[in-house]
């Protein structure tokens, strides 16, 4: 009994697939996914709201039988997940060592905001609304896009900041200390007359 559970584990069913498509059905499975997922842009990798979320979930579920087709066995499971883990590894190799291929496949970083400007354009072609911006930028502790040199969303979704620098907030310590250092001179200066 327990033999024939393990055997139906493990045994690859020679009528549901051939072993040479449980290793080309990834693949080409993995490669319609990172074009599909290039041609829908950043946004999807960021994961900015519930929808995005909810298609990366499902898209999974939606490709599971076109990858290792009506077997369900561990081993055709294993041979799937080592064929695209192999796949990846590839492909990652293969954008490290070409930089060019690696622009073509991931992209380029876009430029969202420039000097607490929004470049609507950009915005537009990423699908991304000023709410979401404002809202990505509270999160890093920005609290207006005015305060914003640039921000930029990064091939891998990733939105990020950099501040004008010296910060709104710097300038008026600044200019605190500055009343506060005119006020103990002057406050000294009074001392020395009295004296």
């Amino acid at each position: 009994m327990f033999a024939q559970t393990l055997h139906n584990m493990f045994m690859l069913d020679p009528t549901a697939v051939t072993l040479a498509e449980k290793i080309i059905r990834p693949i080409i499975v993995y490669l319609f996914l990172v074009i599909g997922l290039r041609l829908a842009g950043k946004r999807e990798l960021a994961q900015i709201n519930p929808f995005d979320l909810v298609v990366l979930m499902t898209l999974s579920n939606t490709v599971q039988n076109a990858i290792i087709g009506n077997d369900n066995s561990v081993s055709g499971g294993i041979l799937g997940a080592a064929t695209l883990l192999g796949i990846n590894y590839a492909v990652v190799r293969m954008i490290h060592r070409y930089r060019k291929v690696g622009r073509l496949i991931e992209g380029h970083a876009q430029v969202l905001v420039r000097d607490g400007k929004i470049d609507k354009e950009h915005l537009d072609k990423e699908m991304i609304t000023k709410e979401e911006l404002q809202a990505a930028a509270h999160r890093q502790g920005i609290m207006s896009l005015h305060e914003v040199e640039q921000c930029k969303i990064e091939p891998n979704g990733t939105i990020t900041f950099v501040q004008k620098t010296p910060t709104p907030e710097a300038e008026r310590q600044d200019a605190i200390v500055k009343q506060l250092t005119a006020i103990i001179e002057h406050l000294t200066a009074l001392r020395a007359e009295k004296a």
